[in-house]
Order: C-alpha cells, then sequence, then structure tokens
C-alpha cells in the first residue's frame, strides 16, 4: 500500500528525505538552469505536467494530444495560468527546444511533444523521488522505472499531474510557501534555505541555518538582488524568516510554520507520487509492517 501524506508528515525521520529532494532539485538547476526554471515557479511546473500530461493522455480517458489550443484551455479550465501565460509558456518551450512540432492527425492542428531533453529531465525528476521513496522502505519503484524509462514516464507521469493540479495541499501548502513558490526563481531560493537546516525540532519555534550569504544566493539562482531582498522582506513581515541580529547579521532563521508548510507540501506531493507509481507498477514491498516504516 502506498505512502499517505499524513504518515509522512507525521514522522521526524522524514526530514532526511525533504532535504535530500531540496539538494536534488537544487542539483538539476546547477547542471541545467533552463530546464530547471521550470521548476522554479509552482505556475511553471504546473504548466509542465500539464504539458507532459495531454502529450502522454489523460489516464482517464486515454486521449492523448498536445496542441497549443489543448494546453491553453487546460491551463485556464484548471486554474494554473491565463491565456496569454499559457500561450507564452508554449512559445517559450518551443524557442528553447523543449517542445517541437511533430505530425497528427489533424493536419491543419499543430501538434507537439516534448523533446528528449525535456523528457529526460523530467524523467530525472521522477526518479529523484521514486528512490527516496525506496530508500523509505526498501522498495524497487525505481529500478522497474530505469528499466523502461519511457514507458513508465509515460503511464506514471499523467496519474501524477491529475493528483497534482486537483490537490490543494500541494497547490496552496500555506502563505509563505506560496510567497516564494509563486515568484520566479522563488522556489530554488526556498529549497535552498530549506537544505540548510541542520534539524527540525518541532518544539522549536525558530529554528537556526547559519549565516546567509545574499551574494551567493543571488549568483547561484541568476536573481536580482531587488528580486531576492523584496521576497525576504516580505517572508520577515510575515515572521516566516529572519536574523538573529539587527541590520540583517548573524544567523538567519526560519520559523516553525514555515519549515512545516514546506513538509507539508513533501509528503502531500510524495504520496501522490508513490500512489501513482504503486498504480502503476503494483505495490513498492509485500511485507506490510515494514512497508510502512519510515528509515
Amino acid at each position: 500500500m502506498a505512502f499517505n501524506a499524513e504518515t509522512l508528515a507525521a514522522d521526524d525521520r522524514f526530514l532526511a528525505a525533504i532535504l535530500h529532494c531540496a539538494d536534488q532539485m537544487l542539483l538539476i538547476y546547477r547542471e541545467s538552469p533552463r530546464i530547471a526554471s521550470i521548476f522554479a515557479a509552482q505556475q511553471r511546473w504546473l504548466m509542465a505536467h500539464a504539458g507532459f500530461a495531454l502529450h502522454y493522455g489523460d489516464p482517464d480517458d486515454g486521449r492523448s494530444g498536445l496542441y497549443s489550443g489543448r494546453f491553453i484551455d487546460f491551463a485556464v479550465r484548471n486554474d494554473i495560468a491565463s491565456r496569454n501565460t499559457a500561450a507564452a509558456f508554449m512559445q517559450e518551450m518551443l524557442a528553447y527546444r523543449f517542445l517541437r512540432q511533430v505530425p497528427g492527425p489533424d493536419k491543419r492542428t499543430r501538434y507537439l511533444e516534448p523533446t528528449e531533453t525535456a523528457e529526460q529531465h523530467f524523467t530525472r525528476w521522477l526518479l529523484a523521488h521514486l528512490m527516496i521513496l525506496d530508500s523509505l522502505d526498501g522498495g524497487e519503484r525505481a529500478g522497474k522505472v530505469t528499466a523502461d524509462p519511457s514507458a513508465m514516464m509515460a503511464a506514471i507521469q499523467p496519474r501524477i499531474a491529475k493528483a497534482i493540479i486537483g490537490s490543494e495541499r500541494v497547490r496552496n501548502p500555506g502563505p509563505t510557501f506560496n510567497l516564494f513558490n509563486w515568484a520566479n526563481t522563488g522556489g530554488l531560493v526556498m529549497d535552498y534555505l530549506i537544505s540548510r537546516l541542520p534539524e527540525f525540532p518541532r518544539a522549536a519555534e525558530r529554528v537556526a541555518v547559519g549565516p546567509l550569504s545574499l551574494r551567493e544566493i543571488r549568483e547561484q539562482f541568476m536573481i536580482s538582488n531587488t528580486h531576492l531582498k523584496r521576497l525576504l522582506t516580505q517572508a520577515a513581515a510575515m515572521e516566516s524568516v529572519g536574523w538573529t541580529g539587527p541590520s540583517r547579521k548573524g544567523d538567519f532563521w526560519l520559523s516553525r510554520r514555515f519549515i512545516l508548510e514546506y513538509w507539508n507540501y513533501q509528503a502531500a506531493k510524495f504520496a501522490i507520487i508513490d500512489a501513482a507509481a504503486e498504480a502503476v507498477l503494483g505495490p513498492a514491498v509485500l511485507d506490510e509492517p515494514q512497508a510502512r516504516r519510515v528509515v
């Protein structure tokens, strides 16, 4: 049986999975900033999932085919983006060669498909999450997907996309998470801040993560000084982040509320991914007591 969000969120040992996931997202960014920019803000991440799901085929009706009109209608209908934003995203993906035109059943429609580069990076995203799930219960999800990545991605990803797009817990985890994740590059800044956590004692109202270099963040994520300071100032006004000393001196800290928003978001997301994997691959492990033991 797949993990559920409550089981993951309640277990303190899930912190190791959260930190590893944050590190993996940062690693992808350092290797390929352009492709990782798709994961750097929630709206772009949701649009990418929507595009892949339409290409592979909705798990309910099996109808596949990605083209601009269908994608834009889907984005608007599911409150992901406006028509103009969705159309601009498609053009950007074509310009970056993450999408390409292909022949389709209707010659009047310009059908599109993800390029090998886009598919490889999305498969890597999936495998990173499956490997973390495997580390929690000794399952073999990642190995099964690696055996036939294209077919497995096509079967699993639409299920993930549908559940994520329909999940309030994933799309709206809390005000501080939303502040970062709806801003350009904000999701990567948030991953970086969380990756600095040394531990997370549940009773602590604040957790110090050591000195914070704004210059290092700006250079690493190519974010403007104005944009970064605005994000941190807004988060500080919400009492979600801050410094132990005046004038942004001393150690930087994250509030318990902010950490829990991120924690609960990850738990909900991992549960969705595990449920989709189980629907396609079958149970990860057969020994139920062992399967639910987070290590």
